[in-house]
């Protein structure tokens, strides 16, 4: 059985008309990590919206297969649930839903998709805890409602919290590490950096190559213009935090 988590073919994406995603090729494996690096504008943002399923974006080529199947196929829950997972460079709040609800709402969405056996209410307080722990997500804030009145580092804390509950087999990173501070930073990474594991797959973007001093890249590909230009490992990060993009 093939271990590629994400194969993505000369996907090209617009919206309103106007063509970012000008055929980017990509493939992710079990077991690795891969940051994208690139100016403003390049379209990282553009690519983890257009996985995810955000209906704003036109797909106009090019194929996404995720897991063995056609990733553009699915509504944007059913990519979350066969095990797709997007934070969000800005985690939205959700005024009046609390967080054990809406994450015991989404795994039991999941079960009831994926056909299998729900978590029990005592399973559930279990992950619940040990989750927690990772990102140091106290008690307060994981019974708030979601994201309401938090700051800019405990929203990306939390995020990693409901990534860490989903058990995605991808999870894609869109410049988590922006607006956070060297604490929030280093709790983010070891949630993530514990999470790992040889059967699940994490895309980071990132504008900084600080980020990858805690989570360490298998491969770094910049993004520039609509497509992948330049594949290498974490010394390439290095090297445009040296020279800039100029020189590619």
């Amino acid at each position: 059985m093939s271990n590629t988590i994400i194969k993505i073919k000369d996907l090209h994406a617009s919206i309103d008309g106007k063509e970012i995603l000008k055929g980017v090729n990509l493939e992710v494996k079990a077991g690795e990590v891969h940051a994208i690096m690139g100016p403003n504008g390049a379209g990282k943002s553009t690519l983890s919206a257009v996985l995810a399923g955000r209906d704003e974006y036109e797909v106009t080529s090019g194929s996404v297969e995720f897991l063995g199947k056609d990733l553009l196929a699915y509504e944007p829950e059913e990519r979350a649930w066969l095990g797709l997972f997007l934070a969000f460079q800005y985690p939205i709040e959700i005024a009046g839903v609390s967080n054990m609800n809406f994450l015991k709402t989404a795994l039991q969405e999941k079960s009831k998709y994926l056909g299998t056996t729900p978590l029990t209410a005592r399973e559930f307080l279990k992950r619940v805890k040990e989750k927690a722990s990772l990102v140091e997500l106290n008690d307060k804030l994981k019974n708030r409602a979601v994201n309401e009145g938090f700051s800019g580092g405990e929203k990306k804390r939390n995020e990693i919290f409901q990534m860490a509950m989903l058990d995605p087999k991808l999870a894609i990173l869109d410049e988590t590490d922006s607006g956070l501070d060297i604490d929030a930073l280093r709790i983010v990474s070891k949630g993530v950096n514990t999470l790992k594991t040889k059967e699940n797959a994490t895309i980071v973007i990132t504008h900084y190559q600080r980020l990858l001093d805690y989570i360490v890249p298998d491969f770094v590909h910049v993004l520039a213009d609509g497509k992948i230009v330049k594949t290498g490992d974490k010394n390439l990060a290095l090297e445009l935090e040296d020279k800039g993009y100029d020189w590619i």
